[in-house]
């Protein structure tokens, strides 16, 4: 989940902001170009303002930072509607398309149409593969399959189940990002096999054992609540395998105080990862230009030099990067 925030949008037509959801004007016009110039930027704190003027008659969009004015670039709303679970807007750009959701209308997905790489923290989620046990991987949290499609571009074979509550939003990312063609099984037998429910049902237990639970559970802007619970961490610990790992996004800082320095502690996701598996949690800080999120994966930090050397550039770099929560 990307955070963009929209609350300085001004819309260049007849039709108030407030009524926007009512009168689905899919033509018009607006940019998250932040992102584009910030690659992609992701945090779950509302840092980044958006200020957006929109032209529909020449169809350009100017994105304005505080300091500087971003290159006019042209930025589609491709469909606006809103389900029992999200407001959903799906956003196309000459380089990208943008999954945004609920009321923040943060970036829960994004399919670059020149490169698979993301530039963000999407990309970190396909090196799990290379440290966990042979076995099936789940991600809870699909949204329109970011994380999905790279796994499976870099890991063909990988049977990979992926976790999403909103049944319309799988749609519209089979229509819109192309995961109907991540249900079909590769030539080396991987595939994505796709459960709409809530990923923390205790129900979804019985789903079966997995070598790998990647975990990107957000809403309204925010790690899920029960995230911060030590016993949310022992019930998930149920589905994994002997050795298995879980790697979550953790967010940011809620409430940073005047004396934060930056560490694991300040975020209350990797805390209670902590308390629930003790000595077995790395983490690291993206970098700001990615968004300052944490990120985390359980079990024994792995030999950096056998972990890189089964990854392409840049994730072959990026694995250096974490360390123990001792």
């Amino acid at each position: 989940m990307l955070s963009l925030q929209l609350k300085d949008l001004v819309v260049s037509s007849s039709s108030p902001v407030t009524n926007y959801w009512n009168n689905h004007q899919f033509s018009t016009i607006y940019s998250p170009s932040l992102f584009l110039t910030n690659h992609y930027a992701r945090t779950n704190n509302a840092t980044q303002t958006l200020s957006t003027k929109l032209n529909t008659n020449s169809k350009t969009a100017v994105a304005a930072s505080s300091d500087s004015v971003q290159e006019e670039e042209e930025y589609e709303v491709i469909t606006a509607m809103r389900s029992n679970h999200n407001d959903i807007v799906i956003v196309d750009t000459p380089k990208a398309r943008m999954l945004l959701l609920d009321s923040t209308h943060n970036v829960h997905s994004i399919l670059n149409k020149d490169q698979k790489w993301t530039g963000a923290y999407w990309d970190e989620f396909a090196s799990l593969p290379a440290i966990i046990p042979e076995g099936p991987v789940a991600i809870l949290g699909l949204g329109a399959g970011t994380a999905a499609h790279l796994m499976l571009h870099l890991w063909p074979s990988l049977d990979l189940h992926g976790w999403e509550i909103d049944p319309i939003l799988i749609d519209k990312a089979r229509q819109y990002f192309g995961l109907s063609d991540l249900e079909i099984p590769t030539t080396d037998g991987g595939i994505l096999r796709v459960h709409v429910d809530d990923a923390l049902s205790p129900a979804e237990n019985d789903s079966g054992k997995f070598a790998g639970i990647i975990i990107d559970l957000f809403s309204e802007g925010r790690v899920l609540l029960q995230l911060h619970e030590v016993a949310t961490w022992l019930d998930l610990s149920k589905r994994l395998m002997p050795n298995g790992r879980f790697m979550v996004n953790c967010g940011g800082i809620s409430e940073k105080p005047d004396n934060a320095d930056g560490t694991w502690m300040e975020n209350p996701t990797v805390k209670a990862l902590s308390e629930a598996f003790p000595g077995q949690v790395n983490w690291k800080r993206v970098p700001e230009t990615e968004g300052s999120n944490f990120l985390a994966f359980t079990g024994p930090l792995p030999d950096f030099t056998f972990w890189a050397s089964k990854l392409p550039h840049p994730l072959s770099e990026n694995v250096k990067r974490w360390k123990p929560c001792s």
